[in-house]
């Protein structure tokens, strides 16, 4: 296995235990639907869960696809990741990173929809009345990832995209 794929998938697998033991033990140290207050005024640990995706996207939506649509999406991620991992930059440690901080959010959410039709949230930020959806590990990966992969396409858009191959 090459050292790209190792990266990728050690960062994923790192991703995928951290998300599923903060949600276990969240689900064992909070009954659901409950909050305790870290921060008064800006940060609670709550016991939520989530039908939609990434903060709360399409949660409201009651719908028999949902299921469906977020399973076929993380195919599609994982299809995309693998194709990536082939086809970029060998030296593009940034690119890697990204991909594997994706791919283990994706997977780790994946893990709550198979196991409880469901997702956990428990981070919980806000100011005053404002909230923020709430949210866990694996959306931190996916969002991080994501910030990652769009300065690795400028970097490599900078240079010419050849200067790593």
């Amino acid at each position: 296995m090459t050292r790209r794929y190792r990266l990728v998938f050690l960062l994923a697998l790192i991703v995928l235990a951290v998300d599923q033991a903060t949600k276990l033990w969240v689900a064992a140290v909070m009954p659901l639907w409950t909050s305790k207050t870290v921060i008064p005024g800006f940060f609670n640990l709550v016991h939520v869960l989530n039908k939609g995706a990434a903060f709360g996207f399409l949660n409201e939506l009651d719908a028999v696809w949902r299921p469906y649509f977020f399973l076929g999406a993380t195919a599609l991620a994982l299809v995309l990741i693998l194709h990536l991992l082939r086809t970029v930059p060998r030296e593009d440690t940034v690119l890697f990173t990204a991909l594997g901080l994706v791919l283990g959010g994706a997977l780790g959410n994946l893990v709550d929809r198979i196991r409880l039709g469901e997702v956990i949230d428990f981070l919980d930020f806000y100011i005053g009345k404002y909230h923020w959806p709430a949210f866990n590990c694996a959306d931190i990966a996916i969002s991080i990832g994501s910030v990652l992969l769009l300065v690795s396409v400028y970097r490599n858009r900078r240079y010419g995209g050849s200067k790593h191959r």
